[in-house]
């Protein structure tokens, strides 16, 4: 395999790593993860033990994917947003390992906001959007554009994220994915041609 470790990393052993896939200052995989190729993880990332991360991911600075998380291919993860993996995190009661943590699935190309809280237990739809700052309390609908605190969907993106704008008979077209979308009963699909 071939992919570029700044010196500064650390890739613990028994982790796998794609080719392509860079991995910059001060970051570190820890034992068990999975990073699929021409991934970028920026300064300062942790990626846990165990942890899933598929092809063409982004992971910007500061970032933390903890044990029970995992991003599905095209995924971006903004500066300083936080995932969890702990219902009721208590220091005089420790749960460590994997048997205490509350699976998070981020799907194909969902992107996350800079500062954006992800709470454990909770699906990110594929091509969805999260917007800065944004605290994801509950699953999140394919497409969906989300924000606030608690985060609420506002509207539907294209898989390119450009804004889709519904006509009276629910269809869209975006002129950067070339693509045409439903909404129907508040769930957005993609057409196929």
């Amino acid at each position: 395999m071939s992919f570029y470790r700044h010196e500064s990393a650390y890739v613990d052993e028994k982790t796998e790593i794609g080719d392509g896939t860079k991995i910059w200052h001060f970051s570190h995989v820890q034992s068990g993860a999975k990073i699929g190729s021409n991934c970028v993880l920026g300064q300062n990332v942790n990626i846990g033990n165990n942890v899933i991360v598929g092809n063409h991911c982004k992971i910007q600075n500061n970032v933390s994917v903890y044990e029970g998380v995992t991003l599905e291919d095209y995924v971006f993860c903004g500066p300083s947003m936080v995932f969890t993996n702990v219902i009721d995190p208590r220091c005089k009661y420790p749960q460590v390992g994997s048997h205490f943590y509350v699976k998070t699935l981020v799907k194909e190309g969902a992107s996350i906001g800079a500062n954006a809280t992800i709470l454990c237990g909770n699906t990110l739809g594929k091509h969805c959007l999260v917007g800065a700052a944004a605290l994801v309390t509950k699953e999140v609908p394919d497409y969906a554009l989300v924000v606030g605190t608690p985060a609420k969907i506002i509207g539907w993106v294209s898989e390119a994220g450009k804004r889709l704008n519904f006509d009276k008979d629910g269809f869209a077209f975006c002129k950067k994915s070339n693509k045409k979308y439903q909404l129907k009963n508040e769930k957005v699909t993609e057409l196929l041609s």
